[in-house]
């Protein structure tokens, strides 16, 4: 049994997942996309899938591995990377390893942490929230448009209006103002989500297999994750059963073992639910509450790791495999 980890060695999520992984005896192997320069990835798709991945001098035969927990971060990014530029050697070898990684979870056997396309749900907001609204949470009435009239016309029947990105793209939830109205033309050239503001308290919610971890978070900020000058307070909850399981349907309707989902709780006492995270930073909420959601992660891998089809005796012991890569492009730098 091997869980791979893919993304940064300093993200916090990651390496907070590896302690526990490290903490528990399970074996793990992170390809941190710094070396992304130095790894090589080979696969072989046919009657089963094969294949076998380097890091430095480490080959590791891919059937070995049972679970994985992606957190990837842009190779283009990367200082070794962008200092080449678009076109470089260094550029598209960073793209060829990352596209080959993404290629592999969308189709190991293994429990993936989250496949790709699993992921990609976040960045067609509007779909997310038809999938949101089937598991039975109230959704605020939302407008996408690229025309001002049809955006003065919604902030005038609701009073009350944010604006967001409609992509998956993080951006900063605020509420239109009066000084925003002569923006409004910008909209006629990037497609804007508008949202009628629900009032409420704002909750987030991680979904770790069949575990739930609520936290309540208190402040006047428009978006608490840019709080300025407004103060946030994080603390543990426990969220009605209906809400807790629609929690868990959500995240099953979109396929993520693991996910992160914002809701409010208006004074009425109705739930809603804006948006469901596929890779969320759960390490904010962590240190703020101390439940102990990293050590679900890594419980729910190993899980995974133990209830997968059991790997050759060869592969326990994690042996090297013989450099498949006479054809394949040594890595750059």
């Amino acid at each position: 049994m091997l869980v791979l980890l893919w993304g940064l060695q300093t993200d916090r999520p990651l390496a907070a997942v590896r302690e526990e992984l490290d903490r528990r005896g399970v074996r793990n192997l992170l390809v941190d996309q710094h070396d992304v320069l130095d790894t090589e990835i080979q696969l072989d798709v046919g009657h089963d899938l094969e294949g076998a991945i380097r890091v430095r001098d480490q080959w590791v035969d891919l059937a070995a591995v049972t679970a994985a927990y992606l957190r990837p971060y842009d190779s283009r990014h990367l200082p070794a990377v962008a200092r080449e530029g678009p076109d470089s050697a260094a550029w598209w070898h960073a793209l060829d390893v990352e596209y080959a990684v993404a290629s592999w979870a969308r189709i190991a056997p293994a429990l993936v942490v989250n496949r790709p396309q699993a992921m990609a749900t976040n960045s067609s907001k509007p779909y997310q929230l038809e999938q949101i609204r089937k598991v039975g949470f109230r959704v605020p009435e939302t407008l996408i448009t690229t025309d001002p009239d049809a955006v003065r016309v919604f902030w005038k029947r609701h009073g009350s209006v944010i604006y967001k990105s409609v992509s998956g793209t993080r951006s900063v939830v605020s509420r239109l103002q009066s000084e925003h109205a002569e923006r409004l033309a910008n909209v006629t050239f990037c497609p804007t989500q508008f949202q009628r503001y629900v009032p409420g308290m704002d909750h987030r919610v991680h979904v770790v297999g069949h575990e739930v971890f609520a936290s309540e978070v208190n402040s006047d900020a428009d978006d608490y994750r840019y709080p300025e000058p407004h103060e946030v307070e994080v603390r543990a909850c426990h969220l009605p059963d209906t809400a807790e399981d629609r929690c868990r349907l959500a995240a099953a309707a979109l396929n993520l073992p693991v996910a992160g989902i914002d809701l409010r709780r208006t004074p009425e006492g109705d739930w809603y639910c804006f948006e469901v995270n596929p890779s969320p930073a759960f390490t904010y909420y962590e240190s703020r509450t101390g439940q102990p959601i990293g050590k679900a992660i890594a419980r729910l891998l190993a899980a995974g790791s133990q209830n997968a089809p059991e790997s050759s005796e060869a592969n326990e012991k994690e042996r090297p495999v013989q450099d498949p890569a006479a054809e394949i492009a040594r890595p750059y730098g």
